[in-house]
């Protein structure tokens, strides 16, 4: 197993929605990671919570519960279960704890950006100060104008620009009233480009990089197909360099041909930007081609994560074999004999006094279980 540090890592994160006195569990305790340059799917039913995970990732929502660190830095921490337990306990050294941990998480989200910037400051101090004291005449001068350029990008970065989301209906996610350029430009006009020139430049880049041609540039979003849109929101993406993407169902909306130009196209910029990805789907086949490790969500948890491959040799959760039997295959001999497999919670598991956790059952194979079922699983795969 690689052992280096994870580009992301998800930790107990919880995103619940009130609505008067009702709440709504979308994601509860759901705990990954992505190691940098691979993909790592997320698949399970509509409404399970994968949408809202990648929102909550990429700090659309402020998250519940829970910590979302980036390349290491806190950028996300959930308070409201901090202030939730503090209206209810009296206990005063609880106070104090639960109002220092609100202290702390504010801090480190107020601060996550210059903590990454004096990071990535020190990274280029200890990779130019070598290179200009060996350097002379106009080499030098290059150098230092280029170390200054780079200090200065670094200054005013934000971390969480590095996550980039490619939206999940090509249609709604692409604003009708803005041009082709307007809305691959816009992350770098925010960021503060000003230059028209470097901006078309960079705009007609990334157009023919996706397989358009930059006269698409002036046209309006309603003059293209859904494979055309979705390749305007994947060029908007990766304008702006970003080590993460978060593919949020992005050929759900396609025909099956176009889908797979997208993902195509995806495997494509992955090898040439060593872009690290989470892609979330339904389309089981078309995770396993495209992802190195999957987690299956379901109800808002996550109940089983491994290696692709292994993921589909040796399904243990009773929800993932339900979802891979309901794979279709073009033979029509399997499919005359294949059995769904259904899944009911309610029949399948009794929590009502062994409560279950997340489990590591297999080297990188986690399983949602308790007690009980986690050694019936054991004894399964030793069985094997």
């Amino acid at each position: 197993m690689n052992n280096q540090e994870p580009l992301l890592r998800v930790e107990h994160l919880c995103q619940y929605f009130k609505a008067g006195d009702f709440v709504t569990k979308a994601v509860d305790d759901v705990s990954f990671d992505i190691r940098k340059g691979e993909v790592f799917g997320l698949v399970g039913e509509s409404g399970c919570g994968k949408t809202t995970t990648g929102r909550s990732i990429i700090k659309l929502y402020n998250i519940t519960s829970g910590n979302i660190y980036f390349k290491g830095v806190r950028i996300a921490a959930g308070i409201q279960s901090y202030k939730d337990e503090l209206k209810k306990t009296k206990d005063p050294a609880r106070i104090a704890e639960l109002k220092a941990q609100i202290k702390a998480a504010r801090e480190d989200q107020k601060n996550c950006d210059k903590e990454y910037a004096a990071r990535r400051m020190e990274e280029l101090k200890n990779e130019y100060e070598p290179k200009l004291a060996a350097a002379a005449g106009e080499e030098k001068i290059k150098l230092e104008s280029e170390y200054k350029e780079k200090l200065r990008k670094a200054k005013k970065t934000r971390l969480v620009t590095q996550i980039q989301m490619i939206f999940q209906d090509p249609i709604a996610s692409l604003d009708p009233r803005m041009t082709v350029r307007e809305i691959i430009s816009e992350g770098l006009v925010i960021q503060g480009e000003r230059d028209k020139n470097v901006i078309d430049d960079k705009v007609y880049e990334m157009l023919e990089l996706v397989g358009l041609v930059r006269e698409h540039a002036s046209r309006y979003p309603h003059e293209f197909s859904g494979g055309q849109r979705q390749r305007i929101g994947v060029a908007r993406s990766i304008i702006m360099n970003p080590e993460l993407i978060i593919a949020d169902e992005p050929v759900s909306a396609l025909d099956v041909s176009v889908q797979a130009q997208v993902i195509n196209l995806l495997n494509e910029l992955r090898e040439r930007f060593g872009l690290t990805i989470l892609f979330i789907a339904h389309d089981l086949s078309v995770v396993k081609y495209f992802s190195d490790r999957i987690g299956v969500m379901y109800y808002g948890k996550m109940v089983e994560l491994a290696d692709s491959d292994e993921l589909f040799a040796y399904p243990l959760h009773p929800y993932t074999k339900s979802l891979l039997s309901a794979i279709p295959l073009p033979d029509p001999i399997y499919e005359r004999q294949r059995r769904r497999i259904t899944y009911n919670p309610l029949a399948e598991h009794d929590y009502t006094m062994d409560k279950p956790s997340f489990r590591e059952v297999r080297p990188g194979h986690f399983v949602q279980c308790n007690e009980a079922e986690y050694q019936k699983i054991l004894a399964e795969i030793s069985s094997k």
